[in-house]
């Protein structure tokens, strides 16, 4: 089945669920999903330039006079309708409000209408789903090898992180997170937001790329002359991430939630000998058209659906591993990786990975 066709299909079952005859999303990621096109020109606000309705019957995407040209030529696909008010005389939600069959729902604030959440909606990923994702990933990790192979000690962060940016842009990649943490930084810090001190003797460097709406996220580590615990911290956050992994699957195939997941994961970091070190940063959860579809936490029930992706991101203090991964019920696909990084194999639970360790430079 075609992505538009899965994508009526759940928005059908919506309908018939709520007893509405519309539903509409303003917000970029859901626009994404139901289009495969991009509704952002200001990254400041929550809802995009243009709203895309379905009725049943089919799509009508609500804008303005000046987005309208643009959107029907580069961005929607054949048969979508498009309205548009004047931008000096009406806002979104009042185009939408204006065009919409009712009773109707909506991701954003149209005066009468509900409010739906269009996460659960967008899980399980369809096959454009995890094609468009595949190419995503390899670009995405690509970028983020080449700069930080390209690194020195006495480069800033910012430096790297700029470097990072303008490479991924060039492949049409937005990238709304890019961490470059200094050794100094890095360990006193789980979110090394980017400034200006030199990377000294290590560095981890973390991104979430976003391309047709879906988001990749990824860490590569690099040492210049780190500190000896860098190596056993490194390989003991893989191993609580190949942890994490091993339970996605088993927990998909097999019935259960998010925290059911967790539970894994906070057993993992007690057998490396890093019990409650999961209080200090969050491990990651389902991945798509967010940066995380949904956060795993100890008591999280959201279900755990395959095919998928996920990215887990385990730290221990000073170290991280990242990665996005495609799970199905028949295995676990890396999708950031180029085969191009030093790795170290894990092994849990009959699960074996080939995990990014530290560049040694």
């Amino acid at each position: 089945m075609t992505h538009q066709a899965t994508v009526r299909d759940r928005l059908d079952d919506l309908l018939a669920a709520r007893d509405l005859e519309a539903v509409w999303f303003g917000r970029p990621n859901s626009f994404a999903w139901v289009t495969g096109g991009n509704n952002v020109v200001d990254r400041s606000g929550d809802v995009g330039v243009a709203a895309v309705g379905y009725d049943g019957d089919g799509f009508t995407v609500a804008t303005n006079n000046i987005e309208a040209g643009r959107l029907a030529d580069e961005e929607l696909p054949d048969g979508f309708a498009v309205e548009a008010g004047d931008w000096y005389a009406t806002g979104l939600a009042d185009v939408v409000a204006e065009v919409s069959a009712t009773p109707a729902a909506a991701d954003f604030d149209v005066p009468g209408f509900e409010r739906v959440d269009a996460g659960p909606l967008r899980q399980p990923m369809t096959d454009g789903d995890i094609e468009r994702y595949r190419s995503l990933g390899a670009d995405t990790a690509a970028a983020i090898e080449h700069v930080v192979r390209g690194a020195s000690p006495d480069d800033t962060e910012r430096a790297v992180g700029a470097r990072l940016r303008e490479r991924l842009f060039a492949r049409g990649i937005d990238s709304p997170v890019v961490l470059v943490g200094s050794g100094r930084r890095a360990r006193k810090y789980r979110h090394y937001t980017t400034r200006d001190a030199e990377l000294g003797d290590y560095a981890l460097v973390s991104v979430t790329a976003v391309r047709d709406g879906l988001h990749a996220s990824c860490t590569r580590s690099v040492a210049f002359d780190a500190p000896d615990w860098l190596e056993d911290r490194t390989t003991a956050a893989m191993h609580v991430e190949t942890s994490a992994l091993a339970a996605t699957r088993r927990v998909g195939t097999e019935g259960g939630t998010a925290g059911d997941v967790f539970a894994a994961i906070q057993n993992a970091y007690a057998e490396r000998g890093h019990e409650g070190e999961w209080e200090h940063h969050h491990q990651g959860g389902a991945a798509g058209y967010a940066g995380r579809e949904w956060v795993a936490t100890p008591t999280a029930e959201n279900p755990v659906r395959l095919p998928m992706a996920y990215a887990w991101n385990p730290t221990v203090q000073g170290a991280k591993s990242e990665d996005t991964f495609l799970v199905t019920e028949d295995g676990v696909e890396l999708l950031t990786g180029t085969g191009d990084w030093p790795t170290e194999t894990v092994e849990v639970d009959g699960l074996a990975l080939d995990r990014h360790a530290v560049l040694q430079k």
